[in-house]
Formats: structure tokens, sequence, C-alpha cells
């Protein structure tokens, strides 16, 4: 049987880890800011131990925080792979990454290291929706087939990640991105007019 005080120091427990993981996450989407115990133990006013209690460790914070982060990202790209054309989920789950990737790009640079099973496991996700979106255009035919693929997911990833991290953040910049890419990603024919 539980006792009040035992009920309450799990209460307390949940309730820190609660306030660990949104410092954790609310970090991240400023810039520059450090994604250290102390700092997330600082932005949820708790102690770096009890923050530490709480996760058994930095990495699992972490690893917390970026999975809450990309779980809705991942699920967008499904969503919109069941709900249009290949073509239209790339072309607009592209805009919605980037848009993405500007408010978050400081996380890629502190994470590096660091062990975080759900993390990668959502970016393999993600990275499966996308080449999903390219091989479905591919069949529509409104993505050249003379590249391969996994260059594709590899130019757009990385280069998604250039343009986001562009500093102010820029929509015209970002457009203008998509409109190259997606551009040089058809085929030579439709550009061309072959």
């Amino acid at each position: 049987m539980s006792t009040p005080a035992g009920s309450r120091r799990r209460a307390d427990a949940v309730r820190n880890r609660q306030l660990a993981l949104d410092a954790a996450t609310a970090l991240m989407a400023e810039p520059g800011a450090s994604l250290t115990v102390e700092a997330i133990a600082r932005k949820a006013d708790l102690g770096a131990a009890t923050v530490v209690r709480a996760f058994g460790g930095k990495d699992a914070l972490l690893d917390a925080a970026v999975s809450r982060l990309l779980e809705p990202v991942v699920r967008r790209a499904r969503d919109l792979l069941a709900e249009t054309t290949p073509t239209r989920a790339l072309r607009v789950f592209l805009r919605e990454l980037i848009a993405f990737q500007a408010a978050h790009h400081a996380v890629n640079d502190q994470l590096g290291g660091l062990e975080l099973p759900a993390t990668t496991a959502l970016r393999a996700d993600l990275v499966r929706a996308v080449e999903e979106m390219i091989d479905g255009a591919r069949r529509e035919g409104t993505v050249r087939t003379d590249i391969d693929p996994a260059v594709t997911t590899t130019l757009i990833g990385q280069t998604a990640l250039a343009v986001a991290r562009t500093r102010p953040p820029s929509q015209d910049l970002a457009d203008a991105y998509l409109t190259v890419l997606l551009d040089g990603l058809r085929p030579r024919s439709e550009r061309t007019g072959d």
C-alpha cells in the first residue's frame, strides 16, 4: 500500500521530470542556448541533481526532448504522404521542415556524441518518409531518375539545413531554395521542354 509521503514523492518526481523536459525543449528554440544539465536545471528552476535524477542523465533528457519535437514532424510527413501526391507532399513538407529546422537548428550542433536512441529512430523514420516522397515523385515523373535517391535525400536534407541556419531567417531565401531545388530535380525533358 502506498503512503501519502510516497505518493507525494512520485508526484514530485513526475512534476520535476515534466519541468526538466519543458525547459530542455524551450532551450532548444533559443539561439545560442547551452543544453547543459545546469542550464536546463536553471530554466526549470530545479537543482541539477534533480534533473539528472528525473532522467538518469543528460543523454536521456535530451533524447526525450528532441524526440518530443521530432514526433509531430514525422507524423506530419506521414500524413502528407497519405493525403496528397508525393510531389505535393515533398514541396509542402520541405517548406515546413525548413521552418522547423530554423527554429531548432542549434540542437544538431549540441547532440554529437550523445546516446539518443529515440531521436535516432525518429530521424530514420523522417528520412524514410522523405525517401518515400522522392520515390513517389520519381514514379509520377516529376523528379529525375538519373540521380541516386540517397544522393537526392542527402542533397535535400543538407541544403535545407543550411538554408534554415541563415540568420536572420528568410522566407524569401527558403522559397528560392525550394524553387531552385525542385526545378533542378525535375526531369530534363520537363525543364527544357524536350
